[in-house]
Parts: structure tokens; sequence; C-alpha cells
């Protein structure tokens, strides 16, 4: 304990330097938590989200953009597709399963989505409180929703149009909160649920002049999309060119949009952790110097402890204590600043609406921080170290 308690001293001896060599380390370290929290949080969005959901069927134009809009309801649609079209799916062999979705209408930027209850059901959710709809304009929200807008069972409000918030009101149309769902940690925490019917008839009532009109929508009704689930792995062979080559539709794959994804994100991602590298490399450079200097300029205490039947082994280890204490407030100062601007990126972005990206979580990656902020450190204390070890008494007490 008492080695403990020198080597802190010892490490605030020169402060400036000391503060210098706990921001440096700190800063690599940061970049690195960073990198961590937010590969780590996306893996896990992508793996809750994508579950079970083998192609997304809709209007032709960028693969990318269906999936984004469609699976993690992150990006808008290119466009809708008949609703005759997805009941036709529904009768092919191949598949077991076709979700309806349809987008259009928001409540302060949380999307309204009209589904079936089979979305629910895809992905495991289950009620906190209430009920799911038994008929048009009655919605289920998710845990987010009703936590950040203070929703509550039988609260009515009207959705604005469009996907983002500030569109025009759909003041005539109301919907009814009958059921909140628990927390999930994926993107139906996000969104407010509702039958597609009702959908339809927020935006038909808004636009029918009379019933004449109203009859002609009902046979051109459209969604926006299909969330598809394969009976067969065989189905992945043919089922999507079919749907390219001989529809209007357009018929793309989560796992291959996601993989061209994460190559674009990953020269960025590599450049990132560059820079913390070098960051990390420098930290341990100006480590070793510190403290190899240190041992020049403590001859004089080294002399005197070695004298008062201190044996070289504690000296060299108030040298590696110095570091690992260096280590240690950097590792803590580092996942602090990692977390700290994850959660700053995620509010500035809005992620923890779009994606659940923010700072506050631990993964079991992060204990790689404070093993590498100690390996940087003690590794730069081993040659300083070494040296005071060697050093003999006899020339401690010359050097004085």
């Amino acid at each position: 304990m008492k080695t403990i308690a020198l080597s802190w001293r010892y490490l605030w001896s020169r402060p400036l330097g000391a503060a210098l060599n706990v921001l440096l380390l700190s800063l690599g370290l940061a970049s690195m938590t960073f990198l961590l929290l937010v590969s780590s949080q996306l893996e896990r969005a992508f793996d809750k989200d994508l579950a079970g959901i083998d192609v997304v069927v809709g209007a032709k134009g960028s693969p990318m953009q269906l999936i984004l809009c469609g699976v993690f309801q992150i990006d808008v649609p290119p466009g809708n597709i008949p609703l005759k079209a997805v009941k036709a799916l529904e009768k092919n062999p191949l598949l077991a399963s076709v979700i309806p979705i349809s987008l259009g209408d928001n409540l302060r930027g949380f999307r309204i989505v009209g589904t079936s209850s089979a979305y629910i059901d895809h992905y495991a959710a289950h009620l906190a409180q209430g009920n799911l709809w038994t008929q048009p304009m009655q919605v289920v929200v998710g845990s987010i929703v009703a936590q950040k807008l203070g929703i509550q069972i039988g609260n009515t409000f009207a959705g604005s149009h469009g996907l983002a918030a500030g569109g025009h009101l759909h003041g005539d149309s109301l919907y009814t909160v009958v059921g909140i769902l628990q927390p999930s940690g994926g993107v139906i925490d996000r969104l407010i649920i509702t039958d597609t019917a009702s959908v339809w008839k927020v935006h038909e009532d808004y636009t029918a002049l009379n019933d004449e009109d109203r009859k002609a929508m009902e046979d051109e009704r459209e969604v926006t999309m299909a969330l598809i689930q394969y009976k067969t792995p065989l189905a992945a062979m043919s089922f999507p060119r079919m749907i390219n080559t001989t529809t209007e539709m357009q018929a793309a794959a989560p796992a291959v949009e996601i993989s061209r994804l994460l190559n674009m994100l990953g020269i960025g991602t590599d450049v990132l952790r560059a820079f913390a590298g070098v960051l990390l490399l420098t930290a341990g450079l100006s480590v070793f110097i510190a403290l190899w200097s240190a041992v020049r300029e403590r001859r004089s205490d080294l002399a005197l402890l070695r004298m008062l039947g201190a044996p070289p082994a504690k000296i060299a280890a108030l040298l590696l204590g110095e570091a690992l204490w260096l280590g240690i407030l950097s590792a803590c100062i580092g996942l602090a600043g990692g977390q700290a601007l994850t959660a700053l990126i995620g509010w500035m972005l809005q992620l923890d609406n779009s994606l659940l990206i923010g700072g506050l979580v631990w993964p079991l990656e992060l204990l790689w921080i404070p093993a590498l902020a100690c390996a940087i450190s003690l590794a730069a204390a081993i040659l300083p170290a070494l040296g005071a070890y060697r050093v003999s008494v006899l020339e401690l007490l010359q050097s004085r």
C-alpha cells in the first residue's frame, strides 16, 4: 500500500507532464470507446431488426433505401406498390409470411406505421398496457414513443402528413391509443403502429369528394412495401429475380444491402481507428519519455530508498505503479469521454429516434479499454523500470 501511495505522489510531482500524458492517452481511448460503442450498438440493432426478414418488396428505386426505410425506419420510401400485388404475394408457395407496411404520417417525428398484428408478433413484442387495436384509428405505441411524448392509454392525437415533423395536420382524423408496448430494444420501440386500414382512412377521407371517389380509391389502394420471410432457403435463388424481372416492383435482400452499407462505412471507421492508434502511440512514447526522465531526476530519492532498505524490485515497482496509475486514470476518462461523445452524437442526429445509438451502454467489448490503457502504460514503463532496477546503490550514492 505504501508503494501504491508513493507512486501516486510521484505521478503528480510534475502535474503538467502527468496531465499531458493523461490527456493524450485519454483521447486515444475515448476514440476507441466511441468506435466500440457505435459498432456494438449498430450490430445489435441490425441483428434485432433484421431477424426473420429475408427480403423486402417495394417500388423500383434504390434497394438500400428500401431496406433503410422498411426495416430500420430511417429513410423515405422510393414509392408505393399496389395492394393487389401484395395480396398476390401472399399466395406464393415459396413465402412463409408477408407483412404489409404503409407509411405516410408521423406524430412529432415518430412514424405512424400501418400494418397487421403480424408485425408485432414478428418482433415478439409484448404489451405493457392496454390491448391491440380492434378497429381502424386505434394505435399501439412503442415504449420510446410513450416515454418521450408522455402518451397514455386513451389519449387521442392527429397525425402530421409526411415522415418528419412539421407536415400538414390531419386534424379531422384522430387516432386513439389503446396499447403501449414493453421495451424490446428494436425498431418497434420507436413506432406508432396501427391497422393498415387506418392509413387508408386518413388519406381517403382527406381527399375523397364523394362516395364514388372513395370507391375508386378503394380499388386502387396501395401499401409502401412488404416484409417477407421465405418458407424455404431455396426461395432466395428464384424469388428476387422473379420480382425484379417480371413485375414493376423490386426485391431487396437485407443481408446484401447491409453488407454494402458496412463496407461504405468501413473507410471512415478505419480512418478514425488509425487516428486513435496514432494518439495511443504518441501517448505511449510520451509516457516512456516522462518515466525515463523521472528515473534520472529522482536518483537522489532512489538512493535514499535503497539506503533505507528498499530492494531493487520495489524501486522498479514504484515506476510500474506510476504507469499503472496513469493507465487507470486515462481509462476512466477515456471511457467517460467515449460515452459522452456517443451520447452527444446520438442526441444531435436524433439517432435514439431512428437507431438505438447513445451513451450509457456497456457492452463487454469495453473491457478492452482499461486493459489497453494499462498495457500501453506498463509497456512504456518497462525500460525505465529495468533501468532503475539495475542501478547499483554505489552509483546512486555517487550521483548525489
